[in-house]
């Protein structure tokens, strides 16, 4: 029996939607086991902005694009949150808004690399996509947590607190998380020609 092609459904389990959402699910397990096998990686060595800039750049829908990687690390959290104290849950709703807003930004970033996923524009936008994920959510955590003095030296304090998350974790994870996604995808892509057309625009 022949589909519609313009059913919902049909235009969304396609074989590059399924390829996508395949990689992108790998990626979010991911998080789990740098969460729960400690030590194995730096902490924060994690592929979840990766995702979203890799689903902002490919996803042909760019609902999707935002709302796949933000409920990849919904259900992450939901499987982490109960491995956790109460206080330490409580801790990470306080900012966990902002980290949502940071990663839904990434795919924003991901929309500028359609038609332009090159290895270079893929380097920077990981690189600036890291570098401000660090720089919001430590600035937030100084302003809200009340771990640091209300004061430039507090605020200092926070980002070098951070700096190590950022230097060994969040950026070398997100430009090999990067280099993984989209160049995996493009070797299929030379492979399996259906994966390759452009995403729409809407």
């Amino acid at each position: 029996m022949n589909r519609n092609p313009h059913d919902p459904a049909t235009r969304l389990l396609t074989p590059r939607t399924l390829v996508l959402f395949a990689m992108i699910g790998f990626a979010a397990g991911y998080r789990l086991v740098v969460h729960f096998l400690p030590g194995l990686l730096p902490w924060n060595f994690t592929p979840v902005e990766a995702m979203a800039l890799f689903g902002g750049a490919y996803f042909a829908d760019r609902r999707w694009a935002i709302l796949a990687p933000l409920a990849a690390m919904a259900v992450a959290d939901g499987v982490i949150a109960l491995s956790l104290p109460a206080a330490q849950v409580r801790d990470w709703v306080t900012i966990a808004p902002i980290i949502y807003a940071c990663i839904a930004l990434t795919a924003f970033a991901g929309f500028a690399l359609r038609g332009r996923a090159r290895p270079l524009n893929i380097a920077i936008a990981a690189g600036a996509s890291a570098t401000g994920f660090f720089v919001v959510t430590n600035f937030f955590v100084w302003l809200g947590s009340g771990m640091y003095a209300a004061s430039l030296s507090g605020l200092t304090a926070c980002y070098v607190a951070g700096l190590p998350f950022y230097q060994y974790g969040s950026l070398p994870g997100t430009l090999l998380w990067s280099a993984i996604l989209f160049g995996g995808f493009a070797l299929l892509s030379r492979r399996y020609t259906m994966l390759a057309a452009a995403p729409a625009t809407a």
